[in-house]
């Protein structure tokens, strides 16, 4: 039986996505004076901060420069609300770059929830004016298009089985995987590009478009020591228990690992709330990964930054080598074994937890850490597992410009080289970082020069109106790994989003904006003025 159809909608600008990309785009379109609809699958804005529950991965100059003015506000914001709700104690309140997680992944380690608060906080005016419209647990199950237009997407209401039909002259792709490219018939790539496409060195021989970078269903814990919070043995624990990948020095569920810069093995440590003042814990990963010791790398609340007795245990983060999934692909091979993936990787998770809380090699000379107690409440789900899979790894559009290894790798450009875009809307920083694949590759880890977001990744090669708003723009499987990150997925969203406005106000087209000079320069006057920064100031690579 078909679900009911609800009345179609129209808006000016339609965000099919509502990660961290969605939301910058709907911000800049609204702060242009126009209207916008903002769609997520789930009922969390907010993407890798929230849904996914992923703290910020960020360059090592993000408190000076190297990102947008909106994103600037985001990080502080988050700061602030720490400071006004938390029991924080004199000393951490006082510093000026608080890190309420005090983890080593990120400058701003904190909780999916407080992301949320603070983004639904910036939304929220534009909702009040009515030029906002947010549709949550909502996902797109069709596109209309006409010659090299999309006209409309219809979404299915996820909690209510209706049907919702919105058009719009300009649509945008904030989906985890570029699900509209595929809805919409947009050229696009998937996976690894063979190596003779782009001559990059670490591309294939042959195209695998299968080959893709694994997912991982992220949870936060606290531990309590003396309570026991273990729960069933998972279906899937004996297979997990067992597997060993290939490339892997032991078991995948153990505390030895690649190295993902060497990929040689390297024991990890894990040691819940460990003494010592996290006010003296830096996170600069162009010095230390920081990945060695477990419980602090992603930490996300640092209960010795808070007065005696407000928290009985820190929180910290699982996203770590035991749970990145890789056995089955999520795009790509159709729905069944996308399911399946997804199903995978939250069993892998499972297990993972019931193997810290009965298995894991204790400092003390013992195992398993019954303590240790998952948090749905961080999560806001019914088992504590994220509400989404971290997705590293999208369709990409076929791009006017596509970035390879030959703009960004340092050692191919040298540390003061890479590519400088006449077209710039944005800068970003970090390591081509590649986690396991689907494919069985290892780790690729390799260094890069900070970097730009030239505007004709954002455009497709033949659709005139649908723009990507994450990381499904025109980069390479390669280089996707450094232009996946939050802020640079930020700075992607922010930059369509104004385009999208600006385009509608001044009657051209994304392309004539790039083609013509004199088109682009007055937009980007508009990026200038939204403290979009376009271009790096001298600073080394890493």
């Amino acid at each position: 039986m078909p679900e009911p159809t609800s009345p179609p909608a129209e808006t000016d600008v339609l965000i099919v996505g509502g990660g961290l990309g969605g939301v910058a785009a709907a911000l800049a379109v609204c702060r242009a004076g126009r209207r916008a609809v903002l769609t997520e699958e789930t009922d969390w804005i907010g993407g890798q901060l929230t849904a996914q529950a992923v703290p910020p991965d960020e360059h090592p100059w993000v408190e000076q420069f190297g990102t947008t003015a909106t994103y600037r506000a985001l990080r502080g914001h988050i700061r602030d609300h720490y400071r006004r709700w938390y029991p924080l104690r004199s000393e951490a309140l006082a510093v000026a770059e608080l890190n309420p997680g005090a983890g080593r992944v990120s400058k701003l380690c904190h909780e999916p929830r407080v992301a949320l608060a603070v983004l639904e906080a910036m939304l929220a005016p534009h909702r009040s004016a009515g030029r906002l419209t947010v549709l949550t647990e909502h996902r797109p199950v069709a596109a209309e298009t006409d010659g090299d237009q999309v006209r409309a997407v219809t979404l299915l209401d996820t909690r209510h089985g209706v049907r919702r039909t919105v058009t719009a002259p300009y649509v945008l792709d904030a989906t985890e995987t570029g699900e509209l490219l595929e809805l919409a018939g947009v050229e696009h790539a998937l996976g690894a590009e063979a190596r003779a496409e782009f001559d990059e060195p670490h591309a294939p021989d042959e195209a695998q478009p299968l080959n893709q970078q694994g997912i991982t269903v992220c949870f936060a814990v606290s531990h309590h020591e003396g309570e026991n919070h273990v729960g069933d043995r998972p279906a899937d624990y004996a297979f997990w228990r067992s597997y060993r990948p290939d490339f892997w020095p032991g078991p995948l569920l153990g505390f030895t690992a690649p190295d993902p810069r060497t990929l040689e093995p390297v024991e990890r440590s894990f040691r819940p709330n460990p003494e010592g003042d996290p006010l003296a814990v830096a996170a600069d990963q162009s010095e230390d990964a920081g990945d060695k010791e477990l419980w602090g790398f992603r930490r996300i609340l640092a209960r010795g930054l808070h007065r005696p007795g407000a928290f009985a245990s820190d929180i910290t983060l699982v996203n770590w080598p035991l749970n990145d999934y890789w056995l089955k692909p999520l795009v790509g091979a159709g729905d069944t074994v996308a399911r399946e993936a997804l199903a995978g990787a939250r069993e892998l998770s499972r297990s993972v937890l019931y193997w810290l809380q009965t298995e894991a090699p204790r400092p003390d000379g013992g195992t398993g850490f019954p303590g240790l107690r998952i948090r749905p409440d961080v999560t806001g789900t019914p088992d504590g597992l994220a509400k989404s899979a971290y997705v590293r790894e999208a369709r990409r559009i076929k791009a006017v410009t596509t970035v390879t290894e030959h703009d960004v790798a340092i050692d191919l450009v040298g540390p003061r080289g890479g590519t400088r875009h006449r077209d710039s809307v944005g800068v970003g920083g970090y390591r081509i970082d590649l986690h396991p694949s689907t494919g069985g590759d290892d780790y690729v880890d390799i260094g890069s020069v900070p970097f730009e977001i030239p505007l004709g990744a954002l455009l497709p090669r033949r659709v005139t109106n649908l723009l990507p708003a994450g990381k499904n723009i025109g980069t390479t499987h390669i280089t996707n790994g450094c232009y996946r990150l939050h802020p640079v997925e930020w700075n992607i969203g922010e930059a369509a989003g104004a385009l999208a406005a600006h385009c509608l106000d001044t009657k051209v087209t994304p392309h004539q904006v790039r083609e013509e000079e004199q088109r682009f320069a007055d937009f980007a006057r508009v990026l200038d003025r939204a403290g979009v920064e376009r271009h790096w100031p001298d600073v080394r690579g890493y």
